[in-house]
């Protein structure tokens, strides 16, 4: 793995010749909080200004072209413990924000994470949006909430098991799953693993996103809150990543 910071400085060389491709970009969208407070707002402008930058992000990666897939994280299973208010505040958004993009026409929406968690209108109308974007063959985004990524772990392991168990292929599971058997079984399934993991608001962790898919990720912690998070820092980002020499663990 290789990290780097917004400041500029890159841990791997540049490439000599070619640049890596990026197929599937991950964005943790952090700060909106603490954008809106620095600012004397209510938290609700926060999470309102970070929906329109999160449709933004969706034009620029059209325009990058390559990118088959984004996916963005604004709710994590542990933001549902949010003050009651705050958290409503957040799912309106979210979902207008899910509608906005079911609109447009251009993307595929794919619900990750556990859902089913959250009020059922909630649930059902983002469940509904997926499914009414199913058949076009469009970029897909991702979007990821109440997503954790321990959650995401057991419940491909129940899955597994469950498959398993009804398949009467107990003792072959036992004797050797192998990790493509396993990707089946999570929430991205059939898709390629983020390239590149974007973070902002400065903080350098994961958060438990995504812990099997981003082994061999390349991640870019951005100093800016994700209502700041502009052109220029997705430019910088991807630009970032294209002097990267990616190892893949190799």
């Amino acid at each position: 793995m290789s990290l780097t910071t917004g400041s500029g400085d890159t841990l791997v060389p540049p490439v000599a010749s070619g640049r890596p491709l990026l197929r599937h970009l991950a964005v943790i969208l952090d700060g909106n909080r603490r954008w809106a407070h620095d600012r004397g707002l209510p938290t609700l402008a926060g999470y309102q200004r970070g929906g329109q930058r999160a449709l933004d992000l969706l034009s620029w990666c059209r325009d990058a072209d390559e990118i088959e897939t984004v996916t963005l994280w604004p709710l994590s299973i542990e933001n549902l413990h949010r003050p009651h208010g705050e958290l409503t505040g957040l799912l309106h958004v979210i979902m207008s924000i899910a509608e906005e993009i079911a609109a447009t026409g251009h993307w595929r929406i794919r619900i990750i994470g556990a859902p089913e968690v959250l009020p059922a209108r909630l649930a059902d109308g983002l469940v509904r949006l997926a499914r009414r974007s199913g058949h076009r063959s469009d970029p897909v985004v991702n979007i990821a909430v109440a997503y954790g990524g321990r959650d995401e772990i057991t419940r491909a392991v129940r899955n597994l098991f469950l498959a398993h168990r009804e398949a009467g292929t107990l003792p072959v599971l036992a004797d050797g799953i192998r990790p493509e058997e396993f990707d089946h079984y999570l929430d991205t399934s059939g898709q390629p693993d983020p390239d590149l993991v974007i973070r902002t608001s400065g903080e350098q962790r994961l958060s438990g996103f995504m812990p099997w898919q981003t082994v061999y990720s390349e991640f870019y912690f951005c100093p800016v809150h994700w209502p700041e998070f502009d052109r220029s820092e997705f430019d910088k980002a991807l630009g970032h990543y294209r002097s990267r020499r990616r190892r893949l663990g190799r």
